[in-house]
C-alpha cells in the first residue's frame, strides 16, 4: 500500500502527478510523510446567532444555500456574496475577486465554510478560506476541524494535499508497522497508522505532538541503526592489502614529523597516533578526521600516507574539485617526496597512464572510482570534503579488487549531535586547534551606505600591498547546484565591478566553464595575474593563495554560518591580516551575521547554526545527499540518545529481515551515492 506509485492515485491529473514527482513525492508513503508547515483551527461550529461571540476567531458556519450574487464595487472589486440558512438564522460570506465560484455554490446546497469572523458596520459575516458540501456519508476534509496547511510549492494547494491524504487514510485503513511492538511500547509511541492519520487529522495539540514525536524518533533511529549496522559490517571485512610495518617504523615516522617546518598541534599528534593504531589492525581502518579550516588535516593524512609508504603500499587520494587535486599533490610532493614517497597526479585533464603505476600516492578526484585507475597495491584510501562516503562509494573500490582502510576528511564543523547520530559508523577523530602563526580574520558586516567606502579601501589595499580580494557571490536560487540564473547574475555582477574597478585586472570563475578555463583562471589568480576574483559560491576556490587577504561575500544573509566560515577560510593563510567584509541587504540577519563577525571557531558557529535554523541544508546535506529527515531535529540530544539506545537494542535482539519495511529504509540510506562524480 505505503509503496503505491502516485500514478495510481484515483481521479489526479497528469499535471498533478507531475507536480507531485517534481517534489519527489513518488509514493504514497512519500505523500502521508509530507509534513505540514502548520495548522489552522477551524474545530468551533457555530450557527448564525453565535457569530459576534466569535469575532475574529477561526470557526466553522454550515447551511443551505440560499442565494449567491455577483456584485461590483466602486472600486473595481467584484465580490462573490453567498447566503446561508442555519437553524437559527442566516450567515453571509464575502469572496473577493473568485468568479469561480459561482460555478460552484449553487442554491440548495448544503455546504460547511470555515474562516475568521469579521465585523462589517453592525454585521457580522465570515471571511472564507476554505468550503465543501457536506451531507450524509461526505467525510470532512477541507472544514469543521483542525486543518493542515502545506508548502504550496509546483502548484500544489494544500486544498488537493488534503483531499488525496486523506483518501489513502480512508482507504489504507491499516498501514504495516515498521517497528517492533515492544519498542512502540516501552518508548510510548504511536502506530505508524495512527501517526499517520493524526499528522493530516489531528483532533487536538497534544496528539499532534505525539505524532510527530513518533516520526521524529523514527527517522533518527533508522539513521542511528544504519551506521552501527554499516559499522558492525565492517569489522567483518577482510583487508584486500594488510600492511606490515619494518622494525624501524615509529623511528622513521618521528623523524618525518621532525623535519616538517612547524611542529604539530596535539590535537594532529592525536589524530596521527589513532590513525597509526588503526593501521596496524587486521579489519579495515574506518575513520572520520574531522578538522575545522586551517587546523592541519593534509599534513595528518601525508603522514598517515607515509606510513603506509613504509610498509610497501600505495594509498589513493580523492579530493572533490581538480584544482584542489592538484594543489594537495603539490603540498604531499613538498612534505614526502624528500622521503622518497613519489606522488601522482590523475584527473580528467591530467593523466600520466605511463607512470602511474609507479606511483606511491596518486591523487585524483572522486571520479578515479569511476575510472579504468588499476587499485593494484593500493592499501589505504583518502577522501576529502565528503561526509557521507557510502555503500556504494565503498562497491566500487570491491570492484577493483579493492578493501583498504579508509579515512574520511572534512572541514565543515559538526556539533556533536549530529557527528554521533551522522557518522555513528565511523571512528572520529577531532583537529579544533588552529595551526600557530595564523592571524584571525578581521570580520565585519558592512551596511549598504558603507560600500562605497569599502570599495575605495580595496583599491588602497592593492595599489599599496598589492594584496588580491575574493568578491563570492550566492547561488541566485538558493539551491546547492548551480543554474545558469546564478552564471548570469554573477557575470552581471562582474561586468559591474569592472565598472567600480577599472585599474585592476578581474577575473571570472563559476561552474558552468570547462575546466581547462578554470585552471587557467586560478592559475592567474595564484600568480597574481588577476587581482579580484568573482566567483559563485559553488565554485571550490580552496587553492591556498597566501596573498589573498581580503574577501567579499554578497548576499551574505544567504549562507548559514558554517558554509561562511568555509568561504572566510580561504583567506588568512598568509601572515598578513586579513579581512573578510559581509554585505547583506537584510537588516533582520545582522544579529546572526554579528555572531559570525566575532566568532571564529567552526564548532561554535555550527551549533549557533543548529539552534537557529535547524539541520536543513547547513553542512550541504542536499549537496551530499544523506540527510532528509523532516521531523527530526539534531537539537535533540534527549531524543538522539534514546534513539541511539533503541539502535542498540534492536541489534542485540532483533533480525532486520523480520521487519521488512524497515530494512526497505536501511537500504535507501545505504544505497545513496553521495558523490558528485
Amino acid at each position: 500500500m505505503l509503496h503505491t506509485s502516485v500514478d495510481l492515485l484515483p481521479r489526479t491529473s497528469g499535471l498533478t502527478k507531475k507536480r507531485l514527482h517534481a517534489l519527489s513525492i513518488n509514493t504514497y508513503e512519500d505523500l502521508l510523510r509530507t509534513p505540514p508547515i502548520r495548522y489552522e483551527d477551524y474545530s468551533h461550529k457555530i450557527t448564525a446567532s453565535q457569530l459576534p461571540q466569535f469575532d475574529q476567531q477561526k470557526c466553522t458556519v454550515e447551511g443551505e444555500i440560499v442565494s449567491v450574487m455577483p456584485i461590483q464595487t466602486r472600486s473595481r472589486i467584484t465580490l462573490q456574496k453567498v447566503r446561508i440558512r442555519d437553524r437559527d438564522g442566516f450567515v453571509e460570506i464575502s469572496f473577493f475577486n473568485q468568479p469561480y465560484i459561482l460555478t460552484q455554490l449553487k442554491r440548495g446546497m448544503n455546504v460547511a465554510f470555515s474562516g475568521t469572523v469579521k465585523q462589517f458596520g453592525s454585521k457580522y459575516t465570515l471571511q472564507p478560506e476554505t468550503f465543501e458540501a457536506v451531507g450524509p456519508g461526505i467525510p470532512r476534509i477541507q472544514t469543521g476541524r483542525i486543518l493542515p496547511i502545506y508548502s504550496q510549492a509546483k502548484g500544489l494547494t494544500s486544498r488537493l494535499l488534503r483531499e488525496k491524504i486523506t483518501n489513502i487514510l480512508i482507504a489504507a485503513k491499516q498501514i504495516d508497522e515498521s517497528l517492533p511492538t515492544e519498542m512502540l511500547a516501552s518508548h510510548e509511541l504511536l502506530p505508524l497508522s495512527e501517526t499517520f492519520f493524526t499528522l493530516h487529522r489531528p483532533e487536538n495539540g497534544e496528539r499532534l505532538q505525539q505524532a510527530k514525536r513518533r516520526l521524529s524518533f523514527e527517522e533518527l533511529f533508522t539513521l542511528q541503526l544504519s551506521t552501527k549496522l554499516i559499522k558492525k559490517q565492517w569489522k567483518d571485512i577482510t583487508l584486500t592489502e594488510q600492511l606490515h610495518f619494518p622494525a624501524t617504523f615509529e623511528k622513521k615516522i618521528e623523524e618525518s614529523i621532525k623535519s616538517l617546518p612547524f611542529d604539530l598541534t596535539a590535537d594532529q599528534r592525536n589524530a596521527v597516533r589513532d590513525i597509526l593504531k588503526d593501521l596496524k589492525k587486521e579489519i579495515p581502518m574506518n575513520r572520520f578526521l574531522q578538522g575545522d579550516v586551517g587546523s592541519g588535516k593534509t599534513v595528518v593524512a601525508a603522514i598517515a600516507a607515509y606510513a603506509v609508504f613504509l610498509a610497501g603500499k600505495k594509498t589513493l587520494y580523492m579530493a572533490p574539485t581538480e584544482i584542489l587535486a592538484q594543489q594537495h599533490a603539490k603540498t604531499f610532493e613538498k612534505i614526502l617526496s624528500p622521503l622518497g614517497v613519489s606522488v601522482g597526479l590523475e584527473t580528467g585533464s591530467h593523466k600520466d597512464s605511463k607512470k602511474k603505476k609507479q606511483y606511491d600516492i596518486v591523487i585524483g578526484t572522486h571520479a578515479l572510482l569511476s575510472s579504468s585507475f588499476s587499485a593494484e597495491g593500493v592499501a589505504f584510501v583518502i577522501v576529502d570534503e565528503q561526509h557521507r562516503f557510502g555503500v556504494k562509494q565503498r562497491a566500487r573500490l570491491r570492484q577493483k579488487g579493492l578493501t583498504p582502510h579508509l579515512l574520511t576528511m572534512t572541514a565543515t564543523p559538526i556539533p556533536r549531535t549530529v557527528a554521533l547520530t551522522a557518522f555513528g559508523e565511523l571512528d572520529m577523530s577531532v583537529l579544533s586547534t588552529t595551526l600557530p602563526g595564523r592571524k584571525p580574520i578581521k570580520t565585519f558586516v558592512i551596511p549598504q551606505a558603507k560600500r562605497k567606502d569599502a570599495y575605495e579601501w580595496i583599491k588602497k589595499e592593492i595599489r599599496e600591498k598589492k594584496i588580491q580580494v575574493f568578491i563570492i557571490c550566492p547561488l541566485v536560487d538558493e539551491s546547492e547546484s548551480e543554474t545558469m540564473q546564478s552564471v548570469k547574475a554573477v557575470k552581471k555582477e562582474y561586468e559591474s565591478l569592472q565598472a567600480i574597478f577599472p585599474a585592476f585586472s578581474l577575473g571570472l570563475l563559476h561552474g558552468k566553464m570547462k575546466s581547462k578555463e578554470k585552471e587557467q583562471v586560478m592559475a592567474d589568480f595564484a600568480a597574481n595575474k588577476i587581482s579580484i576574483l568573482i566567483s559563485t559560491s559553488v565554485v571550490e576556490v580552496g587553492i591556498d593563495i597566501p596573498n589573498a587577504t581580503v574577501m567579499i561575500i554578497e548576499g551574505a544573509e544567504r549562507f548559514g554560518l558554517a558554509q561562511l566560515h568555509q568561504l572566510r577560510g580561504r583567506i588568512g593563510r598568509g601572515t598578513e591580516q586579513s579581512y573578510c567584509y559581509l554585505f547583506s541587504s537584510t537588516p533582520q540577519s545582522s544579529a546572526r551575521l554579528s555572531f559570525f563577525a566575532k566568532t571564529h571557531r567552526g564548532i561554535q558557529l555550527a551549533e549557533y547554526d543548529l539552534q537557529e535554523r535547524g539541520p536543513g541544508n547547513m553542512y550541504g546535506f542536499d549537496q551530499h545527499g544523506f540527510m532528509n529527515m523532516r521531523f527530526a531535529s539534531f537539537s535533540d540530544p534527549k531524543l538522539i540518545e534514546e534513539t541511539q539506545h533503541a539502535a542498540n537494542h534492536f541489534i542485540d535482539t532483533y533480525s532486520l529481515d523480520d521487519y521488512p519495511y524497515l530494512k526497505q529504509n536501511i537500504n535507501v540510506i545505504q544505497r545513496e551515492d553521495v558523490s558528485k562524480d
